[in-house]
């Protein structure tokens, strides 16, 4: 047995209203349930999770910035260049921001909500440009070059799960009698091994 993918992630954060205010406005995520002044549940659009995002107020205190044993930062994934663009600006927008990195396979903007918790959100390159990414890599993490990043790729490529989702549902509305199997790949790597 081998998991999947991550379902949702927990946060304990000082400021529960704050924080919702912050995820909403500049990831898009909606608040599915809450219970004001001690826990919000959130959902990313078209999510099929039970939620995303959960929020757990803590009360007064920081986060100090060192770091410790722990959760160093959650990664969400966006479907298109586009979209990490507009994020990006979202994040400038609310003082977020702290970082912009390449790491060959993934193109990522680093934010710390006013909790102090750090997320990155990233776009993932296209399966069949991943070799030729990491070859011309210099160094793990390389500053996030935009001018050639939006020139090597539409901004409109969907890529990851949305990559897979839409091929799935363009084969589905392709066949006669519909899907071959009943939920088609459900990962990149099944995407991968389906194309082989």
């Amino acid at each position: 047995m081998a998991v999947r993918r991550l379902n949702h992630a927990v946060l304990y954060v000082n400021g529960l209203d704050r924080a919702v205010k912050f995820y909403t406005t500049t990831l898009g995520l909606e608040v599915l349930a809450e219970m004001p002044g001690q826990a919000a549940f959130l959902l990313s659009p078209g999510s099929t999770n039970e939620h995303d995002l959960g929020l757990f107020e803590v009360g007064s205190g920081h986060n100090d910035g060192r770091p410790r044993v722990g959760l160093y930062h959650l990664a969400w994934e966006v479907a298109t260049l586009a979209d990490l663009a507009a994020t990006r600006e979202k994040l400038i927008a609310a003082g977020a921001l702290v970082g912009e990195s390449d790491h060959g396979l993934t193109k990522s903007l680093y934010a710390k909500d006013p909790s102090g918790n750090e997320f990155e959100v990233m776009w993932g390159v296209p399966i069949e440009d991943r070799e030729a990414e990491l070859a011309r890599a210099t160094a793990p993490t390389m500053p996030l070059d935009w001018d050639r990043t939006l020139a090597r790729w539409d901004p409109q490529l969907k890529t990851g799960i949305a990559a897979t989702a839409t091929a799935t549902a363009t084969a589905t509305a392709a066949s006669p009698t519909g899907p071959t199997s009943p939920a088609g790949p459900t990962s990149p790597t099944e995407l991968l091994a389906a194309q082989e």
